[in-house]
């Protein structure tokens, strides 16, 4: 095999546009996976990703296929299609020199449709556009060719129409991979050069490296080094992905496979580093010159920040090392430690929006069995010498126009700004400028109720704009909680403090006198609500007499209980009561 016979490629899609069935069909139509060892949804390994059926890391695989005689190679990366896993994208199409770009043909051009397109576009690479569920009765085909030639330029003829479900249009497909996305590009007998582009952790074989080789050949004895850490790798063993790793003697020049590095330590192995050969042995590209590392990635910056403890404390340890093996695989995750006065020790976590949240949690319960208390979401507020600032997003919607109408009150309401609409085709694109932490706390899920799910969004970062921002604390008993108090923005700190004494007087449990329930900005109280005191009836010994002996022993209980509440200087708040509290 030759690097002329390697075609690397993306799918690039909207969520839900059917882009792991189409997979599904590329892998069966190539005879990659043997009858017995097929499934639904192949690549999605992961049981979230199976139940959840929505994909949250990419997966490569090699599909050997066969046109006009000619065996060719294709290697396939499966991505995400949330746009809180976009990172995972801009990763694969950095290891391709192609990309399908697929369109839910009963739903047209969306959000995200857009937004991976021109990273495409801007990192070179071929596309070929795909319409999908052509096989549905509720495809509107026409349409989707309109829209596809408006927003990028396509002729009907550059577009392949298929059905991921039956199979139509697949062999077509495969041999345009074939005929219209190039050869990788480098140096087959130069000095090894290939890019980490993903990474996992093996108990046996330590930290695997996925790689895509960019220069010269990947013998399987040859002892490596990384040139961002100059970690000295020794491979236990290479290969390819056929989906499950299959060993191989080398990996030529274009070809995407694996580096098992039987390292440990999972933080010696980074996204974006380059692969080569170990010094002294260590060629240079140029007579005399270094050998310059591959571009990598640029870091994604964390969106919205949780506090996460362990139900225990003593659990801390393993919700370290279990936050560090999710780390590897996952380089959007920020981690900083933190203690909390009433939770204890626990890491603040960065993450990409509140759907990577859902999936971090998951994965950190279910594949460490830990058991979690998470904080509400917050995002990074920026405090300068005269003014604080908080993020802005520019949100991009794209929506059928009925729903124009019912949409737009929505962003005004989450303080949202008005820039521009457009109209692409039969659908309108909203663009509005509003802050982060309003699209964090609901706001797509009133945009999917009001547009009935047919409205898809995407959103990129401007300028921080100022902000007024409070401290709202939460007093029980005139006392403050540490862990209950919380930046707020000043219009919105009334509501939420009436929430928060509301809940506490529901949860909290009673104590022997009433205990007042207090939320206050500075010294100024803005909500108010008494716990009960919890009652004895101390008259049920009485069988009969005047009231006076009845107002006497009710007397003596409220001068005591009021002598306790004085004597009492702060009440105990359950962990139980302020973990509700705190994810609020």
């Amino acid at each position: 095999m030759s690097p002329s016979q390697i075609r690397n490629f993306a799918i690039i899609a909207h969520i839900d546009s059917g882009k792991t069935t189409l997979t599904d069909r590329l892998l069966e139509t190539t005879g990659t996976v043997s009858p017995r060892d097929w499934n639904d949804r192949l690549l999605d390994a992961n049981p979230i990703e199976q139940e959840r059926g929505v994909t949250i890391k990419l997966a490569p695989v090699t599909m050997n296929y066969k046109l006009n005689a000619t065996s060719c190679t294709l290697n396939l990366i499966d991505t995400p299609g949330h746009v809180d896993f976009s990172y995972e994208v801009d990763r694969s199409l950095a290891a391709c020199e192609g990309a399908l770009l697929l369109i839910d043909g009963t739903r047209g051009i969306q959000a995200q449709t857009l937004s991976h397109a021109h990273t495409a576009v801007n990192l070179g690479l071929h596309l070929i556009p795909v319409i999908n569920k052509i096989d549905l009765d509720s495809a509107h085909i026409n349409q989707c060719l309109s829209e596809l030639h408006d927003v990028f330029g396509f002729k009907p003829a550059e577009i392949s129409l298929v059905s991921a479900k039956t199979g139509q249009g697949i062999p077509e497909l495969l041999a345009r991979i074939v005929t219209d996305i190039p050869s990788p590009q480098g140096v087959p007998s130069g000095t090894l050069r290939a890019l980490i582009f993903n990474s996992t952790y093996d108990e046996h074989l330590g930290v695997i490296a996925f790689v895509r080789i960019v220069d010269g050949c990947l013998e399987s004895k040859l002892a490596l080094t990384t040139l961002q850490t100059h970690q000295i790798i020794n491979p236990k063993e290479i290969g390819i992905f056929t989906p499950r790793r299959q060993p191989c003697p080398a990996l030529i020049q274009g070809q995407v496979g694996y580096i098992a590095t039987g390292l440990k330590n999972i933080r010696e192995v980074h996204v974006g580093d380059t692969i080569t050969e170990k010094l002294p042995a260590r060629r240079s590209l140029s007579e005399g010159g270094k050998i310059d590392p591959l571009p990598g990635y640029q870091a994604p910056q964390p969106v919205v920040f949780v506090d996460c403890y362990p139900a225990e404390a003593t659990d801390y340890s393993q919700l370290l090392d279990a936050v560090a093996k999710l780390k590897l695989s996952d380089a959007s995750l920020t981690v900083q430690p933190i203690h909390s006065a009433a939770l204890g020790p626990g890491l603040r976590l960065g993450l990409l929006g509140l759907f990577h949240i859902d999936i971090t949690r998951e994965r950190l319960e279910r594949e460490h069995h830990l058991h979690l208390t998470l904080t509400s979401p917050t995002v990074d507020y920026q405090f300068r010498p005269h003014a604080t600032y908080e993020p802005w997003v520019k949100v991009t919607l794209i929506t059928p126009p009925a729903f124009i109408g019912s949409l737009m009150p929505i962003l005004t309401d989450h303080r949202g700004l008005y820039l521009n609409i457009a109209y692409l085709g039969d659908q309108a694109q909203l663009i509005y400028s509003l802050p982060l932490a309003e699209l964090i706390s609901g706001l797509i899920d009133q945009i999917k109720s009001a547009s009935q799910g047919y409205a898809s969004l995407d959103y990129s970062f401007i300028d921080p704009q100022p902000v007024d921002l409070v401290k709202l604390d939460i007093l029980v008993h005139h006392q403050p909680v540490e862990a209950l108090s919380r930046l707020v923005i000043r219009g919105q700190a009334v509501p939420l403090a009436r929430r928060l004494v509301t809940k506490l007087k529901e949860i909290m449990p009673p104590q022997q006198f009433a205990v007042p329930l207090q939320a206050a900005i500075g010294g100024q109280i803005i909500a108010r609500e008494t716990k009960p005191a919890l009652r004895k009836d101390v008259t049920a010994k009485l069988y009969g007499g005047d009231q006076t002996r009845k107002d006497k022993l009710l007397t003596k209980q409220h001068q005591g209980k009021k002598l306790l509440a004085q004597q009492t200087a702060s009440v105990h708040l359950p962990s139980r009561v302020l973990t509700q509290l705190a994810t609020m």
